[in-house]
């Protein structure tokens, strides 16, 4: 029988020697998807990842991240019914271990935290690139310097963190419209070489991009617009999550597509020359189509685009590792310190645990972190995806939550494609992620198991069961 989790019992709670701490519901679906888009960070993803993809894939990024985008409205679904369901900060381990079971859920609680103190690092590290026009500094400081100016935002109540983002929201959408607007005056070829499958090789020539390395680009494609799952860490935080965790999920994937997917677009059509557009110089390419005093401009919203991405990106991640010290995870003396809540309401050393760590991983080689946060994300999909398969079983049918349509057609293709995605990715990035992955199953078996009466238990806040 599966070893599914329910919300913790009184006396459970009682042995626990402590009752879960609840966060402040303070946000509106408003304030959430501000929250939601500045962890996708639609701009700085344009100017951080999707030169990578460029590199790699040529005038067949744009189909690659439009594949990608259709993929997430499958998994955007799964969230939103498993996030009305189990509305927890533990986010997709509070969902998975609900419907799939303890052992579940923990393999996607360790891929989600790979994916959460890897992801900001990234990110942080493309902040050199975009001051260069101002100061010019080395990506790793520059990226360690925004992931602790990140985390001392982030020990911030939540409500000032909306308006702070949302301000360097409407600055990093503004530089993506620029782009797009440039790119689109500037076209050098049609529409029809989106999907001309070309890319310069690293001879010099024009090398066509196979079906193959496509399918291996969705991986990072489905890493570009991954943050709309931040909707359902802030579950916790959301007034009436039963109605604004899946608006929240649908209209963030739908709005950070529109504002990554059209630049890409543009910049395909609009570079010089395909070795320009595979080199993935977004900043050169701006400054060629108007003057330097745009391409500043443009490259200083992208940089406080990154900053904004981090303070999110932060407040995201300590309510998962938060969430997991309330759910007994480890040890009692590491719970009590990562569940203690600050004078502002935020869990102030989960903050710390994931943004100095995270200022560390700034000095990790790029592709490595790349490679593995594109395995994590999509292995991380691929179990909730199982978790919706089986969400309308037992008590969970008749349970008040949003529900997809095509159900369960849809998490059965997504289940398919996604184990697919996985078998087509580099053999190093899938050891790395498997021998992680072998880790923590080893302390699931050795300590977590054992001991299934006071660790491992997710509590979910009363006024979200009603």
């Amino acid at each position: 029988m599966t070893d599914t989790l329910r919300p913790v019992a009184t006396d459970v709670a009682e042995a626990a020697d402590s009752s879960p701490q609840k966060l402040k519901r303070s946000i509106g679906v408003v304030g959430g998807t501000l929250l939601t888009l500045s962890c996708v960070t639609p701009a700085s993803t344009l100017f951080v990842v999707v030169p990578d993809l460029f590199g790699s894939l040529g005038t067949a990024t744009a189909l690659t991240i439009a594949i990608g985008s259709l993929l997430c409205i499958a998994v955007a679904f799964c969230y939103s019914e498993l996030g009305t369901l189990i509305p927890s900060a533990g986010g997709e381990y509070a969902m998975v271990s609900t419907m799939a079971g303890r052992l579940a859920g923990w393999l996607v609680f360790v891929l989600s935290l790979l994916v959460v103190m890897i992801v900001p690092p990234v990110i942080a590290m493309g902040t050199a690139d975009y001051l260069a026009p101002v100061v010019h500094l080395d990506p790793s400081i520059a990226g360690a310097g925004v992931m602790l100016l990140a985390t001392l935002a982030g020990l911030l109540d939540l409500r000032a963190n909306a308006w702070i983002t949302g301000i360097f929201l409407v600055l990093e959408v503004i530089a993506a419209g620029v782009v797009a607007v440039l790119g689109f005056a500037h076209s050098e070829r049609g529409l029809g070489s989106l999907t001309s499958m070309q890319v310069t090789g690293s001879n010099g020539h024009t090398d066509t991009v196979t079906a193959m390395l496509v399918v291996s680009g969705l991986a990072i494609a489905l890493f570009v617009t991954q943050g709309f799952s931040t909707a359902v860490y802030l579950s916790e935080e959301l007034e009436h999550p039963r109605r604004n965790v899946a608006r929240t999920v649908l209209a963030t994937l739908a709005i950070s597509t529109v504002i990554i997917l059209v630049p890409v677009v543009a910049i395909t059509m609009g570079a010089s020359d395909l070795a320009t557009l595979t080199g993935g110089d977004i900043s050169s390419m701006v400054t060629a189509w108007s003057n330097s005093a745009v391409g500043t401009f443009v490259s200083l919203c992208v940089a406080l685009a990154i900053i904004n991405a981090g303070i999110v990106m932060v407040i995201q991640n300590s309510r998962v590792l938060f969430a997991s010290a309330r759910d007994k995870a480890w040890p009692q003396p590491v719970n009590n310190v990562f569940s203690k809540l600050g004078r502002f309401g935020s869990p102030w050393v989960a903050t710390l645990a994931v943004g100095v760590p995270g200022a560390l991983l700034c000095f990790v080689n790029l592709d490595t972190l790349y490679g593995v946060t594109g395995v994590s994300v999509t292995g991380m999909y691929l179990l909730v995806a199982v978790a919706a398969l089986l969400s309308r079983r037992g008590t969970h049918k008749h349970t008040p939550a949003w529900r997809m349509p095509l159900w369960p057609a849809m998490p059965i293709v997504l289940i398919a494609v996604l184990a697919y995605i996985l078998s087509q990715q580099e053999t190093s990035y899938l050891l790395w992620t498997g021998g992680i992955t072998a880790a923590a199953t080893l302390y699931w078996a050795l300590y977590l198991r054992p001991r299934r009466e006071t660790r491992w238990l997710v509590s979910i806040p009363e006024d979200a069961q009603a």
